[in-house]
C-alpha cells in the first residue's frame, strides 16, 4: 500500500494552481469533469504524491473552512531564504517566518495557500 493523494476544495482554481505550481513547484496533472465539479491534480514529481483540488460548481461565497481537524501539509525545500524571495515577489506573506527548530535541527516556516490551508516548509540540511 502507498499514499496517493490528499484532496482539498478550492474556491479559485487559478489562484490555487499559481500557489502550488509557481511557488511550491508542483506540476499540473490530469483534470477531470464530474457531475458537479472539476478535479485538478497537482503532482510532486519527486515523490509522485498528489494534491487533488476539487472545484465545485457551487462554491460558498466565502470559500471553505477546515474545522479543527486538519493541521497542515509539509513540504521539504532546499533553502528558505530563496523561498522568502519568491514568496515576496508573488505577493504572499509568512504565516510563521522561518526559524530554527532545535528538536529537529533544521529551519521551518509556515505559509497559507489561497484557501487558507496551512503549509509547513522544512529546509533540507
Amino acid at each position: 500500500m502507498r499514499f496517493l493523494h490528499a484532496m482539498i476544495r478550492v474556491k479559485d482554481e487559478n489562484k490555487a494552481i499559481r500557489f502550488y505550481k509557481d511557488l511550491l513547484g508542483l506540476e499540473k496533472g490530469k483534470r477531470i469533469r464530474l457531475e458537479d465539479c472539476y478535479l485538478q491534480y497537482m503532482i510532486d514529481k519527486n515523490t509522485n504524491t498528489q494534491i487533488e483540488f476539487t472545484i465545485n460548481d457551487e462554491t460558498p461565497k466565502d470559500g471553505y473552512s477546515n474545522g479543527n481537524a486538519f493541521g497542515h501539509f509539509a513540504f521539504e525545500c532546499d533553502n528558505l531564504d530563496e523561498i522568502d524571495k519568491k514568496l515576496k515577489q508573488m505577493g504572499y506573506e509568512w504565516e510563521i517566518e522561518p526559524f530554527y527548530m532545535e528538536e529537529v535541527k533544521t529551519r521551518i516556516a509556515f505559509i497559507s495557500d489561497p484557501d487558507n490551508n496551512s503549509i509547513e516548509l522544512i529546509e533540507k540540511k
